[in-house]
């Protein structure tokens, strides 16, 4: 008798997704809400590969995270931070609008990945766009805090780098998630410009922030780190010097093919 082969896991293939809606979030980054053709579930922290093409038959391909909570279905939110020189985001930023179709493919990654059933504590480290894939853990943390009733979620602590207040993404929302729930904390530090009365922090992360962070937060039983490829390096040694496990911790860089 024959035995069937057990199957694996759907093949990604490219399809159109409409433009829902596009949210400004900083005078460089915007959101995007896509609704594929078929929507499939996904985990936070994966992301989304989209593909244009010119009509001279040229394709430019670039990776996005995606930035909203599965618990969202039907759509989802790439967030994409204009790049001067590059080839996809000036395009995002400036010609894509309502009702367009853009190519899509995903969703895709694994080990940076994160729901409430893996626990916490859990540390998040965000530079710049870095914060995208945090923030769909933290919309889905949230979500999931809502769906029990207002049971508290995993207590988690965000530490995000910008350069100045304007270019901190998703403000208002995370100040709301910061006042809002008291097993998540927040803490910003801005590298360049601090407006008058600014309480953070006030320069680039080093091991010291990331021992306070940790300190308030207590050991991380995982963290999650995503930026530039040096801040993502200082970090997770900051974080294994300041008590993280090394085997606990997630990095994910943002590079120049991010562009």
């Amino acid at each position: 008798m024959t035995q069937r082969q057990p199957l694996g896991p759907p093949r990604l293939v490219w399809q159109k997704a409409a433009v829902e809606a596009v949210t400004p979030e900083t005078y460089r980054v915007k959101t995007f809400t896509l609704r594929p053709q078929e929507w499939r579930p996904f985990r936070p922290g994966q992301h989304f590969d989209v593909r244009l093409t010119a009509p001279d038959g040229y394709q430019a391909q670039r990776s996005y995270s995606i930035a909203s909570e599965p618990e969202r279905t039907g759509t989802f939110d790439l967030t994409v931070e204009l790049v001067d020189g590059g080839e996809v985001s000036p395009f995002f930023f400036n010609v894509v609008q309502m009702g367009d179709e853009i190519e899509v493919r995903g969703p895709i990654g694994g080990p940076f990945t994160w729901t409430v059933l893996d626990g916490g504590p859990v540390l998040l480290i965000a530079g710049g766009s870095g914060i995208v894939p945090i923030m769909s853990m933290l919309r889905h943390r949230t979500a999931m805090m809502v769906k029990q009733g207002g049971a508290p979620p995993p207590p988690a602590l965000l530490l995000y780098s910008s350069r100045s207040s304007e270019d901190i993404i998703y403000r208002g929302e995370l100040d709301l998630m910061a006042s809002g729930d008291g097993s998540f904390q927040l803490f910003n530090t801005l590298t360049r410009h601090q407006p008058s009365g600014w309480k953070d922090y006030a320069r680039r992360l080093d091991r010291h922030m990331v021992a306070d962070c940790i300190g308030r937060l207590g050991t991380p039983r995982l963290t999650f780190i995503c930026g530039p490829t040096g801040f993502v390096e200082a970090a997770a040694e900051a974080a294994v010097e300041a008590g993280a496990a090394p085997a606990s911790v997630r990095t994910e860089r943002f590079g120049p093919s991010g562009s």
